[in-house]
């Protein structure tokens, strides 16, 4: 584990105007990877030791954390992040906390997975973050308690040793730990402030799941589907269009700019391994004066040619579209072009997957410990 952008100390104090100009950030190399905390997959912080002065729900709000300086309750001032109360020693005698005190939030992942990457965000804590941090990941099957997590036990792995950190700032650890993870444990040494967690991966599901399941959204991020490049993000991320559910505003799907060339946009996704697809949807919710014009599918089996297997066929805005294929498309990629631009909300390739897909998937979760 190393950190790709290390902040130390405080914050200037605000002194109003923009409270993000002196944030200090910087450009991490796996915030392109899917979220695996993102509420959206159905991450939950599930346990606290203290929320003082701010709720630990705040920890995986989509949006950035915001700052509103008139903003106080009867605890205290409101933050919009997760707020432990000061610690204090044991007597008069001593003060302080000792070295091993700390606070404790406990993540479920909404998608389990391989975590590349997090970013633990002390935006707008300038002189109330933790001094260091520390995050510990394990892997439990089904639904466990805080209780069951907590327990002696239970055998946690460490991804990012306890660090210090800065405040008012985006702090970057990439992680090298080939393990599959249901749940983190976030620590803060010895209190303080959090606004927000970012777990970045590579979403590992469950192979007896989607055997289960038998036809499924063979493309989806949540069964391990995934976005391996998009000609234009400008708008929006590609990653959008396999996100689970429909899109509930414009935003929530994948738009391009406006081309000024003879063009056109695609994004090309690998699925959750090769598989049968039958059917297809196309969503373009919310993109009403921006829908794409017409769309394209082809598909390929490693690194085969690409075969069409949806040709050039219209898009009406703000629509789902729904196509069921005349005979099953075999796939481990899948591309879509747009035509000339605009975008879709969500894509569905339904399908199952193949003997091989099965068997490659069931060894690659018995190598991450699943």
């Amino acid at each position: 584990m190393t950190a790709t952008a290390h902040f130390t100390g405080d914050a200037n104090p605000y002194g109003g105007g923009d409270p993000y100009a002196d944030y200090r950030t910087a450009d991490h190399p796996f915030t392109h990877l899917v979220d695996l905390a993102d509420r959206r997959l159905g991450a939950g912080v599930i346990a606290a030791n203290d929320e003082f002065f701010a709720e630990r729900e705040n920890l995986l709000r989509p949006e950035p954390a915001h700052f509103d300086p008139e903003r106080f309750g009867h605890k205290g001032k409101i933050m919009d992040g997760w707020e432990t109360r000061r610690r204090r020693g044991a007597s008069a005698e001593r003060p302080h906390p000792v070295d091993e005190d700390h606070d404790w939030a406990l993540i479920r992942l909404g998608a389990p997975g391989i975590v590349r990457g997090l970013v633990v965000d002390t935006a707008h804590f300038r002189g109330n973050y933790p001094q260091a941090v520390s995050v510990e990941a394990v892997s439990l099957p089904g639904s466990p308690s805080p209780e069951e997590l907590l327990a002696p036990d239970v055998k946690w792995t460490t991804l990012v040793p306890r660090t210090a950190v800065g405040g008012h700032a985006a702090n970057g650890f990439a992680v090298d730990v080939e393990r599959r993870f249901t749940h983190l444990r976030l620590n803060q040494h010895p209190d303080g402030g959090i606004a927000r967690l970012r777990v970045y991966g590579e979403v590992a599901p469950d192979p007896a799941w989607l055997t289960a399941l038998g036809t499924f959204d063979v493309v989806a991020l949540e069964n391990g589907g995934r976005v391996e490049d998009a000609s234009d993000r400008f708008y929006s991320p590609a990653t959008n269009t396999i996100q689970p559910g429909r899109s509930h505003k414009m935003d929530d799907g994948w738009e391009t700019r406006r081309r000024r060339d003879r063009g056109n946009d695609w994004i090309h996704y690998h699925l959750a391994e090769e598989a049968d697809i039958r059917a297809v949807e196309i969503d373009t919710a919310y993109l009403k004066g921006n829908a794409a014009g017409w769309a394209q599918l082809t598909a390929r089996e490693e690194t085969g040619a690409w075969t069409v297997f949806l040709p050039r066929t219209r898009l009406q805005p703000d629509t789902n579209h729904r196509f069921v294929l005349p005979e099953a498309v075999r796939a481990d990629q899948v591309r879509i072009d747009i035509f000339p631009d605009g975008g879709i909300s969500r894509l569905r390739l339904f399908g199952s997957l193949t003997e091989r897909g099965a068997a490659r998937l069931t060894a690659r979760h018995a190598e991450l410990g699943g």
